[in-house]
């Protein structure tokens, strides 16, 4: 798709993640508009815009109730469970921004016209050396960050795009879902990368000083314990 294109496309409503670009996720889907609006994609060309609610536990979320930049998911891989729910493989493709003035559920499901979005400030060596000092952060990161496979530090060390660098990294952050939202709104890959840097720092001056309390709290049990 190329970067302006205008594509109409149903949407479906995320509750409590964000999809970047490059990213492959496993996505359970339990409401009614949402089965309905992957069951028509399947017959199509599995594409799908994926956009984030502003609040997880609204159930049927209006223009007001989503934000207004998100990706275009292609459906991998659809499974459909036991109790009706839908379990379905995603990758994210380009940013869109939704017009939600055209939002509208006119065939039982939401459907919207969106941009596709141009991505700025990817080249050049400056952005590049901020890339892999990114990587970089990012496995000083995981090193306190358990939560996060080494394998996903592998990945990302094969990748030569800045932006995709960016993205790679944004989608494994343990960030509040605003702070995801507010990345995946950053156009530019130089000033993305400079607040993923920023959040990477602050998480890991977090957990050092998480980590200092513990083991205090630790040496001081045992010292305790000894003297008992």
């Amino acid at each position: 798709m190329s970067d302006g294109a205008i594509i109409t496309l149903p949407v479906l409503p995320l509750r409590d993640i964000v999809v970047f670009p490059h990213m492959i996720v496993p996505l359970f889907v339990g409401r009614e508009k949402s089965i309905r609006a992957l069951e028509a994609v399947m017959a199509e060309d599995k594409q799908i815009i994926l956009v984030t609610q502003k609040e997880a536990d609204i159930e049927d979320p209006g223009a007001e109730g989503l934000y207004s930049i998100g990706t275009v998911g292609s459906i991998l891989q659809l499974l459909k469970l036991p109790d009706g729910a839908v379990k379905v493989l995603v990758e994210g493709g380009e940013r869109v921004r939704i017009d939600e003035n055209t939002l509208h559920s006119d065939h039982g499901f939401l459907a919207v016209d969106a941009v596709v979005m141009d991505q700025m400030g990817h080249q050049g060596a400056d952005t590049e050396g901020l890339a892999r000092a990114a990587v970089q952060q990012f496995d000083q990161y995981i090193k306190f960050n358990k939560k996060v496979a080494s394998e996903v530090l592998n990945a990302i060390e094969q990748v030569d795009e800045s932006d995709k660098i960016a993205d790679m990294i944004a989608s494994h952050l343990a960030i509040k879902i605003e702070e995801k939202q507010e990345l995946l709104e950053v156009l530019d890959v130089h000033q993305r990368l400079e607040r993923i840097f920023q959040l990477m720092e602050e998480e890991i001056g977090a957990l050092q000083v998480e980590k200092r309390v513990r083991n205090r709290v630790k040496r001081q049990m045992e010292k305790t314990q000894r003297e008992y």
